[in-house]
């Protein structure tokens, strides 16, 4: 079985989708509240080199917080390192669930993602 880190935010539906999916597959979950407890910076940036996927695809572009910064502008000519700080300095910016057993990271729900990462690891 595997043993799984899951950022959520509770009242997140999707987050409990992805929760409810792991459990029924019999993942053990650690579960972090996203928005209390964002991954620092270092654990970002390793989440993000485990994923394979862009730094962007890490923003909740749907949030209210991405859109009261304007971070649609600001992101493309703002450095690696200060969006990884910005990310991790407020959950709410980061789009969840965010899950990882330390070599595989899922950003957001999707049955066909999640059954990829997560289907065949119990």
């Amino acid at each position: 079985m595997s043993n799984l880190i899951v950022y959520r935010y509770p009242p997140c539906d999707t987050c409990r989708k992805a929760v409810k999916w792991l459990e029924a597959r019999g993942h053990h979950l650690e579960l972090r509240n996203i928005k209390e407890t964002p991954p620092g910076p270092s654990e970002l940036s390793e989440m993000v080199g485990l994923s394979g996927l862009e730094l962007k695809k890490f923003f909740n572009t749907s949030g209210e917080v991405y859109k009261e910064l304007a971070l649609k502008d600001k992101l493309p000519s703002m450095p690696v390192e200060e969006q990884i700080k910005l990310l991790s300095s407020n959950g709410m910016l980061i789009k969840r669930p965010l899950v990882s057993d330390g070599k595989t990271v899922t950003v957001g729900f999707k049955e066909e993602a999640y059954d990829q990462a997560w289907g065949n690891k119990k």
